[in-house]
């Protein structure tokens, strides 16, 4: 199963109010179906430009290769050629540091990613996994 609208604007709003309790800066979020479809999206006012497409890069990168973009930033420190031929493969679409999160049902079925761009990648990430869990879902960052 794949999420829906209302749970990706759940996704948002929680992300958002995450964000806002943190005192971070203004975020983009971005929320994918498992095939990599954008469900829904917001930048809040302030946000500085090209955070979509980093935020898409972190959830898209994190839905092709299975693994959070946490994850994938420790495989690029390791096998940065195997990042990216990754990359490249993917069209670009891969952002290898955190934010990028992947949300698994109760089942342990993936059902899309989150992908989140605006502050540091490490609260870029922490909102993006409270999201998730806040709506009943798994957030898997590894």
């Amino acid at each position: 199963m794949s999420l829906n609208l209302d749970t990706a604007q759940s996704i948002i709003a929680e992300a958002l109010a995450a964000a806002q309790q943190q005192g971070f800066k203004p975020l983009t979020v971005v929320v994918l179906d498992a095939g990599g479809h954008v469900i829904a999206a917001a930048r809040q006012d302030g946000a500085s430009n090209n955070r979509f497409e980093i935020a898409h890069g972190k959830a898209y990168g994190a839905l092709a290769l299975g693994m959070g973009s946490r994850a994938l930033m420790e495989r690029a420190e390791d096998q940065a050629y195997f990042i990216a031929a990754a990359a490249a493969a993917i069209g670009g679409r891969l952002i290898p540091v955190p934010g990028g999160v992947l949300v698994r049902g109760g089942d342990g079925a993936l059902q899309g990613a989150v992908g989140i761009s605006g502050d540091s990648s490490d609260n870029d990430e922490s909102a993006a996994s409270k999201a998730i869990q806040a709506t009943g879902l798994t957030a898997q960052i590894a």
